[in-house]
């Protein structure tokens, strides 16, 4: 394959790539917040349950003296 060619192909892949992007549905501004909020209160409430967990194990193997 020439290089004539091989460039050709290049900018013919970017091109779909972006075309493909303006197809693309985006989330609005207040959607993308909520959806971040959400995933940060999961993760630090899940964080919260898992540490939780882990005290209590380590209690309780403590108290049976491991």
């Amino acid at each position: 394959m020439s290089e004539a060619e091989n460039t050709s192909k290049k900018g013919a892949f970017f091109k779909r790539v972006a075309a493909e992007f303006k197809r693309c549905t985006w989330p609005k501004r207040e959607e993308l917040i909520h959806q971040s909020t959400l995933v940060i209160v999961v993760s630090l409430v899940l964080g919260v349950i898992i540490a939780a967990v882990d005290w209590l194990i380590r209690l309780g193997l403590g108290a049976i003296g491991l």
